[in-house]
């Protein structure tokens, strides 16, 4: 596994814990916290891919 595929499954592994806890959560403030946090690293994920491609295809 390369670095860019390490730190995509870092990226992945961080959204799903940040929605986890956005549906675990109580108050409402943490709760749109986690779930601003998740679609971040959503994102990164997403351009981490497109990276990931682009560099398997040069």
């Amino acid at each position: 596994m390369t670095d860019l595929e390490d730190r995509l499954e870092r990226f992945e592994t961080l959204t799903a814990e940040c929605e986890l806890i956005t549906k675990l959560a109580t108050d409402s403030t943490k709760r749109e916290f986690y779930l601003k946090l998740a679609e971040k690293y959503r994102q990164l994920a997403v351009d981490l891919r497109q990276a990931i491609a682009t560099k398997t295809a040069a």
